[in-house]
C-alpha cells in the first residue's frame, strides 16, 4: 500500500513538472509559433507586374510603416481596400492577392507590420492597432467611408475587425478569422493552461465585431487546420442580421484563393 502511494506521488510530481515545463515553453516560444516575419533591407526594390507605389510612413524614431499601394489599370477607381495580411513573411508574399481587388476597380493598400519587410520597430498588439488606424485615417482623407473596404486575412482579421469597430467603412471582409489568439491555442489543446493570462497577443475579434456597423462577410475553408472551423464558428453569434458566414468546401487555410466559389462570392461583394 505504501509502495503504491509512493508511486502515485512520484507520478503526480512528474505530471506537475511536465505541466510546468510545457507551460513555460509555450509562454517563451509563443512569438515563434504565431509570427513568421521576413525582414527586407531598406534598399530592397519591390518588383511587380502591376502598377504600384511604395509609401514609407515615419511614426517615430524607431517605427516606420512600409506600405504598398496597388492600383487598378483603369483610372476610374471605385474605392480602396485596406488589406491587413497574415503572419507570414511580408507584403511580397501577399501582393498577388491584390489583383482580386484591382481587377474590380479598387486601390489596395497593404502595410507591413513592425518587423515585417521594411517596417521597423518592436511588434506589440497596441502598435498593430495604432498603425492600422493611421492607415485608415490616410484612406479616409482620400475616400469617403462608403468607398472604403477593410479586409483581413488570418492574423490580420483581428486587426481589420478592430479598425472597422472604430471607423465607418463600406464593408468588413474577413478571410479565415479566429475568435481570439488565445482561442486558437485552446483549439489545439492548450485549454489546460490559463491562456488569457499567458498569451501576449489577444486580438479578440469577437469583441470588435460587436461594434462593427458595416456589413460583415466571413470566409472560411472547411479543410482549414491552421485556424480550425471550431474556432471560427464561435464568431457566428456576434454577426448582425444580413452579415454572411461563407463556407468554401475543400479549401484549406491558404487555398481559398484557388477556389472558384471564393472568387464568385468575393466579386459579388466588390460590386
Amino acid at each position: 500500500m505504501n509502495v503504491n502511494k509512493k508511486n502515485l506521488y512520484r507520478l503526480l510530481k512528474i505530471m506537475i513538472m511536465l505541466y510546468c515545463i510545457i507551460g513555460i515553453a509555450l509562454y517563451y516560444t509563443q512569438d515563434y509559433f504565431l509570427l513568421h516575419p521576413q525582414k527586407l533591407d531598406r534598399d530592397y526594390v519591390f518588383n511587380f507586374d502591376k502598377p504600384f507605389e511604395e509609401v514609407q510612413i515615419p511614426v517615430n524614431k524607431e517605427d516606420t510603416i512600409d506600405m504598398l499601394k496597388f492600383f487598378p489599370k483603369d483610372s476610374v477607381r471605385r474605392g480602396v481596400v485596406i488589406y491587413f495580411h497574415g503572419n507570414m513573411k511580408n507584403i511580397n508574399h501577399y501582393a498577388a492577392y491584390s489583383s482580386n481587388f484591382t481587377n474590380a476597380g479598387y486601390e489596395v493598400w497593404m502595410e507591413d507590420y513592425p518587423g515585417f519587410g521594411k517596417s521597423t520597430g518592436q511588434l506589440t498588439e497596441a502598435k498593430l492597432y495604432e498603425q492600422a488606424l493611421q492607415i485608415q485615417k490616410m484612406a479616409a482623407s482620400k475616400y469617403s467611408p462608403d468607398s472604403i473596404i477593410i479586409y483581413g486575412k488570418s492574423l490580420g482579421t483581428g486587426i481589420a475587425a478592430y479598425v472597422a469597430s472604430q471607423a465607418k467603412c463600406k464593408k468588413l471582409i474577413l478571410e479565415t478569422p479566429y475568435y481570439s489568439i488565445p482561442a486558437i491555442y485552446s483549439a489545439y489543446g492548450g485549454f489546460v493552461y490559463p491562456l488569457q493570462q499567458m498569451i501576449k497577443y489577444k486580438l479578440p475579434t469577437w469583441q470588435y465585431l460587436q461594434d462593427v456597423q458595416a456589413p460583415v462577410s466571413i470566409f472560411y475553408g472547411t479543410s482549414d487546420w491552421i485556424i480550425p472551423y471550431r474556432c471560427t464558428k464561435k464568431l457566428k453569434p456576434y454577426l448582425k442580421t444580413g452579415d454572411e458566414f461563407i463556407a468554401i468546401p475543400g479549401a484549406g487555410h491558404n487555398t481559398l484563393n484557388d477556389k472558384e466559389l471564393f472568387h464568385q462570392k468575393l466579386d459579388s461583394l466588390l460590386q
